[in-house]
């Protein structure tokens, strides 16, 4: 298990803006740039080894919308950047890979479509992340509209035994809350799938990165982290400095 920890700022595309939800409701929206890419070129600047991209339009219609766009991030800066968002055929998955994206993010798929997900993972490896989305501990899917009857860990510990080497957590309950990770649901899922869980939602302020990163060594591989950089309450450059060993 890596025991480096990534910090990944999260820019949230909506109508060509980066934008914040609360809890994943679209009606909920703050509007943080009307120009994605000047907020990439800011986290780049600020030390940010990654840059981790949602495309909100695409998670709600189900095929990516806003490619385009997330192709002029990719190429716009040095680091590398990855991207969920209605990601379901390998033409979107091969599209995104070759407008300059390192690494996708399959959310809704890995429920609905398990052997395209297991002939993806086979196929690019290291290059798909897969996008766990846990309401009470199960997966929720369609941009969090809906909840399946599948386990987070029960679906982990399947998808690693296929090749799945990186997982994407998210506990809607403390998304865009500012109220803390559930570092024990994360810690838990990297410990039975024996693979790398990057922590999602609810990242307030530093002391959550700090422990966060003390998980290193058990799993914990970094956090993406949005609404708490946007509002300044966590200072990147920072949180880089401090926590990426």
């Amino acid at each position: 298990m890596p025991s480096s920890f990534i910090i990944y700022p999260a820019i949230d595309i909506r109508g060509g803006k980066a934008v914040r939800l609360v809890q994943g409701d679209y009606n909920q929206e703050t509007v943080y740039n009307d120009d994605p890419r000047e907020a990439a070129a800011e986290w780049e600047a600020g030390g940010a080894s990654w840059i981790h991209l949602v495309d909100l339009d695409g998670a709600k219609a189900g095929h990516p919308v806003n490619d385009a766009l997330v192709g002029e991030i990719a190429r716009s800066v040095k680091v590398p950047v990855q991207i969920g968002g209605g990601l379901r055929t390998q033409t979107d998955i091969e599209r995104l890979l070759s407008l300059g994206v390192s690494r996708v993010i399959l959310g809704t798929a890995a429920i609905e479509d398990r052997v395209f997900v297991q002939k993806v993972l086979q196929e690019y490896g290291d290059r798909i992340a897969i996008g766990l989305d846990a309401r009470d501990g199960y997966v929720a899917t369609r941009g969090w509209l809906e909840t399946s009857q599948v386990k987070a860990e029960d679906l982990a510990v399947e998808l690693a035994e296929h090749g799945a080497r990186t997982f994407i957590f998210t506990d809607i309950s403390r998304d865009g809350m500012m109220g803390g990770p559930n570092v024990e649901a994360i810690v838990s899922l990297a410990k039975v799938s024996g693979q790398t869980v990057i922590a999602s939602g609810g990242v307030s302020q530093f002391s959550d990165l700090e422990r966060l990163a003390e998980h290193a060594g058990q799993g914990i591989g970094g956090a993406i982290v949005g609404k708490a950089l946007y509002t300044g309450s966590i200072d990147l450059a920072q949180a880089v400095r401090e926590l990426e060993r």
